[in-house]
């Protein structure tokens, strides 16, 4: 193997460690806010469901590492460019605690490097429909989702005693984070599997794209050990500033979102995990009151979603200029 391609590799594992501390405690943090789990058991089950979930299924693998791009139009240093730019726009995001969307940088940066390596003409119009159907999903999916999931269980469970419903979805919650990190694991952990077997089959360690166990192995476990690094951030944003969380508002938020994105991962749709549960959040919040919504707080991470295609895909085909000077 080139010392190029295994500089690429590391790359790609650097950039599933950074979806580790921004993308994965998104699994995580309504069970911790509302205080049904510990930070340390918590992130215990999300590190072992998100590696179960990553290997129970290659669709969005395949989708990411020949849908987005021709493979047979980029080169390893394209690869390389992109994750270069996700880690740096990822990093930046965390330090100001804002839950950005990994699979929205890794488009953008796949996108932005493929073009400046071979031109339009690289993109595959087949994998970007998924992800716009993938906005689709995140965005209405699991804002109904979490709002309608709540009303009926408010319908349901009106004549019994409050505390009698707390204790019942404090139990109830452990199920739903616990499907929402098995999902977690489902969709975003394949995704830079599928950027990491791209760049074996690019470098010629593999003969075609098919994904090897122990590729899948090595990055559930980088992910899981990024969400141990620095995921408490994240958690804060999501789990205690955008609306008050209580164990019935936490189960009906992860059970809408994990239930949306396990939906696309079977369809082979790279959605994004931190736009699923966010609205899922919103969602839930607005059955109160609307003014039950830190809205500042949701237009805040509304923008880093945003500015993250521009942002990711400029940063890596300038990137993928430079490496083409350089390598």
């Amino acid at each position: 193997m080139e010392p190029f391609v295994v500089v690429v590799l590391l790359l790609v594992l650097a950039a599933e460690f950074v979806n580790g501390w921004t993308d994965a405690p998104n699994s995580i943090a309504t069970v911790v806010s509302t205080r049904v789990l510990s930070p340390a058991q918590a992130l215990v089950m999300a590190s072992v469901l998100n590696a179960v979930g990553a290997m129970s299924g290659t669709a969005v693998a395949a989708t990411i590492g020949k849908g987005i791009v021709r493979p047979e139009a980029v080169t390893v240093a394209t690869v390389g460019a992109a994750m270069i730019a996700i880690v740096v726009w990822s990093t930046l995001a965390w330090y100001y605690g804002m839950p950005t969307s990994e699979s929205h940088a890794l488009v953008a940066g796949l996108s932005g490097a493929g073009l400046a390596t071979a031109g339009p003409g690289v993109l595959l119009w087949d994998g970007w429909s998924k992800v716009l159907v993938g906005l689709l999903f995140s965005t209405f999916l699991g804002f109904l989702g979490g709002l309608a999931l709540t009303l009926a269980i408010y319908w349901l469970f009106h004549q019994h005693r409050p505390g009698t419903v707390r204790r019942l979805f404090g139990r109830l919650q452990i199920l739903s984070a616990a499907f929402m990190a098995f999902s977690h694991g489902s969709n975003d952990g394949q995704k830079f599997i599928g950027a990491f077997t791209l760049t074996l089959v690019l470098g010629g360690v593999l003969p075609e794209f098919q994904v090897p166990l122990w590729v899948i192995g090595l990055c559930a476990a980088t992910m899981g050990l990024g969400t141990a690094v620095g995921g408490w951030r994240i958690v804060k944003t999501m789990g205690l500033r955008v609306t008050k969380l209580d164990p019935v508002h936490g189960f009906a938020a992860e059970t809408a979102a994990a239930s949306a994105i396990e939906l696309a991962s079977r369809l082979g749709i790279p959605l994004s995990t931190t736009h699923t549960i966010n609205t899922s959040i919103m969602g839930v919040g607005a059955t109160r009151r609307l003014s039950a919504v830190r809205w500042g707080v949701g237009r805040e991470i509304v923008t880093a979603w945003i500015l993250t295609f521009p942002v990711c895909g400029l940063l890596a085909w300038a990137i993928a200029h430079l490496l083409a000077l350089v390598h």
